[in-house]
């Protein structure tokens, strides 16, 4: 089953020359409808603007074109925001010297949940079981006579504020955006008597009618729609459907399988197994596919079709190429084996990382990790192993089976999994998966690869680590520049507030270098250097106590 809709429209100038509304409904692609959802929309140009209906036509073109280019992994909220910022901006260059204005209340309506857009003074409403909410407010000034004049809305400032809100769908919800035309007339008893007492297509109709009976002097618009079913399915299983073909069987050197030739077992894990094949070309593939312990589960099954699916969508030079295997009869996929080592073999056989290796490496893992972060993805599994720098020295994220996606993924199956020695407080405490927390393990894995220890010790599986005082690395590692030990130090801070706030402003601390002054953190000596605290408390005291005994034995 899929989320079903039925929707009703209607939009008049009314008494006005011109109609300056806008409305615009979007019902895309099914493929579109899962990963993107529905749009609806209404916009009413501000008259006293340049152009009002230009404003609000161009704002619901421009939202319903650029939506639907924003990256699947994209929250709505971040989808709208990025646009709706980029059009604020040409509203106010496009005016004739003044800005062209308008309001704007979108819904989008997505799997089984919604989420709202809203700055001006149209307004939107839920009706539910009967009983009508109203679900935004006013962006007017509350003064005597200025209640209808706008202090937000598109093209008014440089920095556009808008209003987010989201929910669950219930069947048989219905929402209505109507233009200050309609409601400024009419009380929500009337706008709830008039869509109970009229048949659902001429609802939008009738709302505009008794609005101008009761007065209305404006152009009035009104946009319905009604949830008439609701996808059984979450968002993450709609976008990457349960895969219901077998697995693999155990595959053996020399074994064709499907067009593949088998030539090893590469590795094997409870969670995994991954074979080295090759192609009628002889070049060479990884195939990764699921143990058959794990043939009836059907959350590793799901989180096997979402990892190709997430990987697909931040296909790219740091990430392995995947192969388009037009038809597959078991569930698995492949991706390059791309030649190289990854970065825990090359500290073991090369030993601990060079400054300038570091620094090299390090922006391409953050360079890469903001990439990641861009698409609304988080790694949650940064660490040694899962680094590949590859012949053609370009550094490669590998293995994105616990990778989560806000609004996609499952949260409460990701804090328990990982490697505890690069995972961040907050994650061993169960926290939901957040960007902070990949910035940690880029911190740890850096910290490790220069010396050989961890920032807060090791931490063994099943152990309830105490953060303390992390120790910088200059302490084992006193060739480490202080820029460094100090961009490490806070790239591993025990709270994400006092962390690195992301990859991209990482990369521009690191680049700036010895240039950039050294942030002078005031710490007290009993963390810095607890003995030396308590050897100066030791001298203090013994000194206050001989001054005491010679004033004593004094005649």
């Amino acid at each position: 089953m899929t989320l079903q809709l039925s929707i009703c429209e209607a939009s008049d100038k009314g008494p006005r020359q011109d109609n300056q509304d806008a409305l615009r409904v979007v019902t895309p692609v099914p493929q579109l409808a899962t990963s993107k959802g529905h749009l609806l929309a209404v916009a009413d140009g501000v008259s006293q603007c340049a152009d009002g209906a230009l404003a609000a036509q161009a704002t619901v073109q421009a939202l319903a074109l650029d939506y639907y280019s924003t990256p699947e992994t994209w929250a709505i909220p971040q989808a709208l925001d990025k646009l709706l910022t980029a059009h604020n901006r040409w509203l106010r260059a496009n005016g004739g010297g003044q800005p062209l204005l308008t309001t704007l209340t979108a819904l989008i309506l997505r799997g089984r949940r919604y989420c709202l857009a809203h700055v001006g003074d149209c307004r939107a409403y839920l009706l539910r079981e009967g009983k009508l909410r109203q679900l935004t407010s006013e962006h007017v000034w509350e003064h005597p006579g200025m209640d209808h004049v706008l202090k937000r809305a598109m093209g008014l400032d440089e920095h556009l504020l808008m209003d987010y809100s989201d929910g669950a769908l219930h069947l048989g919800d219905q929402f209505l955006i109507v233009s200050d035309g309609v409601w400024a007339v009419l009380t929500d008893a009337d706008i709830q008597a008039s869509l109970q007492k009229h048949p659902f297509e001429q609802q939008c109709q009738r709302l505009l009618e008794l609005a101008w009976q009761r007065g209305s002097q404006d152009n009035a618009s009104a946009l319905l729609v009604r949830v008439d079913a609701l996808p059984d399915s979450t968002l993450g299983e709609a976008l990457a459907p349960l895969d219901e073909r077998a697995l693999p069987p155990r595959l053996q050197a020399g074994q064709p399988f499907e067009g593949w030739d088998v030539v090893s077992l590469r590795g094997e894990t409870r969670q995994s197994m991954i074979y080295r094949v090759r192609d009628p070309l002889q070049q060479t593939w990884l195939l990764k596919t699921l143990p058959a312990s794990l043939h009836d589960d059907e959350h590793a099954r799901q989180a096997l079709v979402l990892e190709e699916w997430f990987m697909q969508r931040v296909a790219g030079d740091f990430t392995p190429e995947l192969h388009p295997l037009p038809q597959r009869r078991h569930l698995y996929y492949v991706m390059r084996e791309h030649p190289g080592q990854t970065l825990e073999a090359r500290k073991r056989q090369h030993g601990l990382m060079s400054i300038a290796a570091c620094r090299t490496l390090a922006t391409q893992l953050l360079r890469a990790v903001g990439k990641l972060h861009q698409r609304n993805l988080i790694h949650c599994d940064i660490k040694p192993e899962n680094l590949l720098l590859g012949d053609d020295e370009r550094l490669r994220l590998l293995d994105f089976g616990l990778c989560y996606c806000p609004g996609l993924s499952a949260g409460d199956s990701i804090s328990a999994a990982g490697t505890p020695s690069y995972m961040a407080p907050e994650t061993l405490a169960g926290a939901t998966p957040t960007p902070a927390q990949d910035i940690y393990a880029c911190g740890v894995t850096l910290y490790y690869l220069l010396t050989g220890h961890y920032p807060y010790g090791e931490v063994e599986a099943f152990q309830r680590p105490r953060f303390h005082q992390s120790t910088p690395a200059s302490r084992y590692r006193p060739d480490i520049p202080p820029w460094l030990d100090d961009l490490l130090l806070r790239a591993v801070a025990r709270e994400p507030a006092q962390r690195i706030e992301t990859a991209e402003q990482w990369l521009l601390e690191m680049e700036q270098g010895e240039q950039r002054p050294l942030l002078v953190r005031s710490q007290p000596l009993l963390e810095r250097n607890p003995l030396a605290f308590w050897r100066w408390l030791a001298a203090a005291s013994l000194t206050a106590n001989l001054v005491l005994l010679v004033q004593w034995l004094a005649p």
